[in-house]
């Protein structure tokens, strides 16, 4: 099993309608809400735009430069959905996901898709000739996905750590700081590309739980507490 279908499917199972994800940017004043059914849709689109378009398979390593933001929670499942090894530096990773922030570095990976992160689902622009841009591509993948091949547990999943090493650390801090199916995450905590920090508390940890995640980009600290009320968050966090 995957890191995804371990923490994805249960989720799913209990309530696909439910908010599983609520996205902030305070900068650009966007707000965004996706549903576990709705976010596991976008999830396959990208498992099945990175095994089609870019070959990512079992064990091939995908640099994620990317901030905390919904795109990205979706592209760290869609990858490790097709047992990806994920990284965060580009230097001999086969495919690099990266904003405009991070072009110029990932182009140390053997292919460069270049993550917008546009709320309208426009492309980035400057894009070099031979890299992919994520959102024209995505749309056009299917939102159903079966792996091409079973990943065994012991697989690598982090570039230190693998596939149960993931799922059972996000079980353990789940279990730890509480969360449950009725826990509701504010946090503005980046995600360090390991198994401390954000990455775990904020979104594997929540997902292991059952709970939703209010993620927060460039946040302004005089709107967090009306916003923790707004969303009717159990926890700020980060």
């Amino acid at each position: 099993m995957t890191v995804t279908d371990t923490l994805l499917a249960p989720v799913l199972a209990a309530d696909a309608r439910r908010p599983l994800i609520t996205f902030y940017d305070d900068a650009s004043g966007e707000r965004l809400e996706f549903s576990g059914e709705t976010l596991a849709n976008w999830i396959a689109k990208t498992a099945n735009f990175l095994r089609d378009e870019c070959d990512v398979e079992p064990g091939t390593r995908v640099a994620v430069l990317l901030p905390a933001h919904w795109q990205t929670a979706v592209a760290l499942l869609g990858a490790w959905w097709n047992g990806a090894v994920v990284v965060d530096n580009p230097a001999g990773a086969d495919v690099a996901l990266a904003d405009a922030e991070h072009l110029e570095a990932a182009a140390a990976a053997g292919l460069v898709v270049g993550f917008s992160l546009d709320a309208f689902g426009r492309p980035l622009a400057g894009l070099p000739g031979d890299a992919v841009d994520y959102a024209s591509e995505v749309r056009l993948h299917g939102d159903a996905f079966a792996p091409s091949s079973a990943v065994p547990g012991d697989a690598p999943a982090l570039a230190a750590a693998s596939v149960d090493d993931v799922v059972g650390t996000a079980r353990r801090r789940a279990a730890e700081l509480g969360y449950d199916a009725g826990t509701r995450v504010l946090s503005t905590a980046d995600w360090p590309l390991d198994l401390s920090g954000g990455l775990v508390d904020g979104l594997l940890a929540v997902l292991a739980a059952g709970g939703s995640l209010v993620q927060v980009r460039h946040p302004d600290p005089a709107a967090l507490d009306r916003k923790a009320e707004v969303e009717r968050a159990t926890l700020v966090s980060g």
